[in-house]
């Protein structure tokens, strides 16, 4: 094993708890509820994670300054790009000249890139 284990993914974003609602939309997440008996102020980071258990929990924190150049690091998901340009989602770039993916910004502009499910995909997603 390497020097270091895969923990979280965090994204950053002016309005958090907004970008929160939308990546639990989009995934089908929910937030993490603090433990029992304690409380977490609205301004700290957002914890979200797929109750199934499969993805990786994702944190949405809080910045001051809006995203202004590409991310360095993005998600790829199996989706429908249709169904996210509804939720508020914009395009990036379309499918094609050799690329089978959609390039998405979600609504605080971190790309993502979105894939066609595979037939196993589609039944998993459609469960949702």
């Amino acid at each position: 094993m390497g020097p270091t284990r895969f923990k979280d993914i965090a994204l950053d974003a002016n309005d958090h708890q907004a970008l929160a609602d939308w990546w639990c939309a989009a995934l089908g997440y929910v937030r993490r509820e603090p433990p029992e008996g304690e409380t977490r102020p609205a301004q700290w980071p957002v914890p979200i994670h797929d109750p199934t258990g499969h993805g990786p929990q994702i944190w949405i924190n809080p910045v001051p300054e809006p995203k202004t150049v590409k991310n360095r690091m993005h998600l790829d998901v199996w989706g429908d790009s249709e169904k996210l340009l509804a939720m508020g989602a914009t395009l990036l770039r379309a499918r094609g000249e050799g690329r089978d993916w959609d390039v998405l910004a979600d609504p605080e502009g971190n790309e993502l890139c979105v894939f066609t499910p595979p037939p196993e995909q589609v039944i998993h997603l459609a469960r949702r």
